[in-house]
């Protein structure tokens, strides 16, 4: 498994409760299998949106101070 920083493990957790509210919708007890070509692409959709708004929001850099 590739070593993840802290910002990517707080990133993947703001991820997990939008894709719990989609596999609500879909039904826990759906295996993988089952899944729709559309379910599976928006479980990706909202893992990795979610990942990146995380990542990007945590990323913010206050450019008020110039660095050189």
């Amino acid at each position: 498994m590739v070593d993840i920083t802290e910002q990517e493990q707080a990133a993947i957790a703001a991820a997990v409760k939008p894709v719990a509210e989609i596999m609500g919708e879909i039904g826990w007890s759906t295996r993988f299998q089952d899944l729709t070509e559309h379910q599976v692409v928006t479980l990706i959709t909202v893992a990795v949106g979610r990942f990146q708004d995380a990542m990007h929001a945590s990323a913010r850099i206050d450019d008020s101070e110039i660095p050189f």
